[in-house]
């Protein structure tokens, strides 16, 4: 008969890998969904958006709340309905019945269901292979799960873009048979052997004050991505301002109403244990500092090194996730590897080592040219990779193993939903620094590349160019210079260019060549700004102190430098 904590590991590293999978990819498919739906993604900007961000961002803000009432009401419940939703909204993603705008907002609304399934599988996986596996098995556990998690994202955007060449819907449709299954076996299998406590009621005001405290920082973060009057960004919208105001303000009244609750959403007593504290601090530090860079590197894939080696803007989709293997290939090899070392050594010295790698990552893709030897850069995406495996596994073991039995869903839940708004931060941030950098160098580079391709008639046109159309157009797999050549008020001009110019203009190597020294400087930068924060999550992961397994020691068996449990 077959270990139960095997059923536990194999069924939630199916529920974690087919959720990984399904939030990238969309990114590769955006532009055969836009085109499926008859929707132009460069003048839907806010759809892009939402079906880009929408998913992580229901998830983001749920994670918590399912973590909690996991803990109350059984978490392979939870995990088991989770799955089920999951299914139905990837059912009703690929059966989206309309076109245009109504066809749009109902994908989006179908994708906001299968993240609130993804939550309810994101919050309860760690917990649920706690509760199965010893405390010396822990690590091997949670990264065999996590790998599943990496690898499921960068999988998907290679998956995305082999089923996006026959039909967008297959992207959603595939997930269909998995949920199915998943959701049998788990009904079937799983069974809740974890510490519950049964009778509490459920923190409303905690729960409400936390999931809009974060969802209003979210969507300012996300909408000021989008141009607002004559800024590339939004930064200086007054709703964007509004909202990080508001949602950074509910966040911090978040700690002191858990206070004062009978029954509190997340027991802020936890963070008196340094493990726990440290170890999420060095998580979030990590996702602020990494989260952004594969969707980074992926854009300088499709926007400038792949066009500039002769791929059709159309397959770069593709072909970006297959450059980006070595990353997932990282992952896999150190992420099982790093648990068990972690389960006999304790997780402070790989954690930390793990973030002193990345750190020397990042600084080696700012050296790389922008037209780098592949096999160059495919080494320091592997080391990456590994890097991230080395970190993962000890890092969450190390949180879950610090928290009581009975407050390991809502644990789980924070460090999910740490790790993801670290990521969307992340985004933030790098996509910040790319499109200013942009602002400030691509309007003349390309009226300068005009005038010497002997065009100066549209020299003035690209002086106004949005540095944000351009980049998102490179990676949605469009060809930049088609679509801002196509624009009716240059039709004038652009029928007066010689074939061969225009052939030029619109050719691989011609917008790669014009934006690459700004996109080049304003990566680096980014670069320099991922490798500071995984020194700070190095820093923090040197904080968290020696071994410490909750309830395997008592009082006076504990080190001096041992955190105590907290008080549940």
């Amino acid at each position: 008969m077959v270990d139960y904590k095997w059923v536990a590991l194999s069924n939630t590293t199916i529920g974690t890998l087919m959720a990984a999978i399904d939030g990238t990819i969309v990114l590769i498919s955006l532009p055969a969904i836009f085109r499926g739906i008859a929707i132009d993604p460069l003048t839907s900007f806010e759809y892009l958006l939402w079906i880009l961000f929408g998913y992580s961002l229901v998830t983001s803000t749920l994670l918590v709340s399912f973590g909690r009432i996991s803990d109350i009401y059984g978490r392979v419940r939870m995990f088991n309905l989770g799955f089920a939703i999951f299914t139905v909204g990837s059912l009703l993603c690929a059966a989206t019945p309309n076109t245009g705008d109504l066809g749009a907002s109902e994908l989006i609304v179908f994708r906001i269901i299968q993240g609130v399934g993804g939550a309810f599988l994101f919050s309860n996986s760690a917990a649920i292979l706690t509760d199965a596996f010893p405390p010396r098995e822990r690590g091997k556990a949670l990264g065999i799960n996590m790998t599943a998690a990496i690898a499921g994202s960068l999988v998907g955007l290679v998956l995305g873009g082999v089923l996006a060449i026959f039909d967008w819907r297959y992207i959603f449709l595939v997930s269909v048979p998995v949920g199915a299954l998943g959701t049998v076996w788990s009904y079937w299998k799983l069974k809740d052997n974890g510490i519950t406590r049964k009778g509490q009621k459920l923190d409303v005001w905690g729960n409400i004050t936390f999931a809009s405290g974060l969802t209003l920082l979210i969507l300012g973060v996300t909408y000021a991505l989008e141009p607002y009057g004559s800024s590339p960004m939004g930064w200086y919208d007054p709703w964007v301002v509004a909202s990080l105001v508001a949602g950074i303000g509910l966040l911090v009244a978040f700690p002191f109403i858990e206070t004062k609750v009978t029954d509190p959403m997340f027991h802020m007593g936890l963070f008196k244990n340094r493990m726990f504290s440290a170890a999420n601090l060095a998580g979030v530090l990590s996702s602020v500092g990494r989260g952004g860079v594969q969707i980074m590197l992926i854009i300088l894939l499709q926007g400038i090194w792949l066009p500039l080696h002769g791929v059709n803007y159309q397959d770069t989709p593709f072909w970006a996730g297959v450059y980006m293997i070595p990353m997932i290939a990282g992952f896999a090899i150190m992420g099982p590897v790093s648990g068990y070392l972690s389960d006999k050594y304790g997780a402070r010295i790989f954690a930390t080592l793990a973030m002193v790698v990345t750190a020397g990552t990042f600084i080696a893709l700012s050296f790389l040219p922008y037209n780098f030897n592949y096999l160059s850069f495919a080494i320091v995406i592997l080391v990456m990779g590994m890097a991230g495996g080395l970190f993962a596994a000890p890092n969450i073991a190390s949180i879950m193993n610090a928290v009581p039995p009975e407050h390991r869903g809502a644990a789980s839940g924070m460090r999910a939903t740490l790790q993801n708004t670290g990521q969307t931060i992340s985004l933030a941030i790098f996509f910040t620094i790319i499109i200013a950098g942009l602002s400030q160098g691509l309007p003349g580079a390309l009226s300068s590349a005009m005038v010497s391709a002997g065009v100066p008639k549209l020299a003035d046109a690209f002086a106004s160019i949005s540095p944000t159309s351009a980049l998102f157009s490179a990676f949605l797999g469009y060809n930049p210079m088609l679509s801002i050549l196509a624009s009716p008020q240059l039709a004038p001009v652009v029928a007066q260019i010689p074939k061969a110019t225009y052939a030029y203009l619109v050719g691989s190597t011609f917008f790669p060549n014009a934006i690459a020294p700004a996109f080049a400087s304003a990566l680096d930068l980014s670069f320099y700004i991922g490798a500071a924060l995984s020194i700070a999550a190095a820093l923090a992961s040197m904080l968290r102190g020696n071994v410490y397994i909750h309830g395997e020691h008592s009082p006076a068996e504990r080190k001096p430098d041992e955190p105590a449990p907290p008080a549940p």
